[in-house]
């Protein structure tokens, strides 16, 4: 059976899977990343992950993959095959694609960024499906998104594109790694809620999950925290639908875990700060933390297929 490997590499944690022709996952498994033990380590972890997925295929289809794909997160060239720079990988300048190639054998090998990779997933086969157009935006330690055009990922000219965290949403507002100050993941992301009710709670453990059920009781000052982020976020993907003008925004990630919790009044607001904008359907990520994978698992049958129209 024909089937390539995919691999997607978290900050803890790595997934991946052997992807039939039409999608289907044949086999799944996932291992800790190891980034405690340096960026060498780390790499080495990847390419024997990839060996072990390899063999696998082997033994269990009698043939080996005819293709990789790796979504890994940080800065990346996917044209030269590079992983540039992931701050919680400590890597620089990373030829994975080089190296992955060589440890499989030979066979071609595709290499995108996490989120966009993602969110050509959540395009293809999920929440996304049938979109021409669509906005994929994560809600976890940080906010990113994918732009979807034509079942493809829009990259933009230097890699950057999506970068809907880094809009500023309130000037006055937290700084933020990026060195600008009030950038939406800086309040909107499930890591500033989390921050935000653990200071209103006074319990420094406390999380966004627990200011989602505190909010489902009713606690005025967890509905107080949760609306702040979520007028935050709105006013951010407002001025992306303004200038992308997407049919379908996805919002995923570990925030959108609390559903109609987020989801109702996400909707009002979006909706009350749209003039002149077509209002785009706001839904749930549909295929969970199996996007990166999934979509990995689509770039090594898009190389192929790019291989044999070439």
């Amino acid at each position: 059976m024909k089937h390539v490997i995919a691999l997607d590499v978290g900050g803890t944690g790595m997934k991946a899977a052997l992807v039939g022709a039409d999608g289907t996952l044949l086999h799944e498994a996932r291992r800790a990343t190891g980034r405690e033990r340096g960026p060498d380590a780390v790499v080495e972890s990847i390419l024997a992950f990839a060996a072990e997925l390899r063999a696998h295929g082997e033994e269990r289809f009698g043939e080996s993959a005819v293709a990789a794909g790796v979504a890994v997160p940080g800065i990346v060239d996917p044209e030269n095959g590079i992983a540039v720079y992931a701050s919680n990988l400590g890597w620089r300048d990373v030829p994975l694609r080089t190296l992955l190639g060589e440890r499989l054998g030979g066979v071609p090998v595709a290499l995108g960024h996490d989120v966009r990779t993602g969110g050509l997933a959540e395009g293809r086969i999920g929440a996304g499906r049938g979109a021409d157009r669509f906005l994929f935006v994560p809600l976890g330690t940080g906010i990113a998104g994918a732009i979807g055009i034509a079942g493809t990922i829009e990259a933009g000219a230097h890699g950057y594109a999506g970068e809907i965290g880094h809009i500023v949403v309130r000037p006055d507002g937290p700084d933020c790694g990026c060195g600008q100050r009030g950038c939406l993941e800086t309040l909107a992301s499930a890591s500033a809620v989390s921050r935000a009710w653990a200071a209103a709670s006074g319990d420094p453990e406390a999380d966004a999950a627990d200011c989602a059920k505190a909010v489902e009781s009713g606690d005025p000052a967890a509905v107080r925290v949760w609306q702040d982020a979520v007028d935050a976020l709105a006013a951010g993907l407002v001025t992306a639908l303004t200038l992308l003008d997407p049919r379908t925004l996805i919002i995923g990630g570990g925030l959108a875990e609390a559903a109609e919790t987020l989801f109702v009044p996400l909707r009002a607001a979006v909706e009350e700060r749209v003039t002149f904008q077509k209002l785009p359907d706001v839904v749930p990520a549909a295929l969970g933390d199996t996007a990166g994978c999934l979509g990995a698992g689509l770039l090594a049958w898009d190389l192929l297929s790019t291989e044999v129209s070439a």
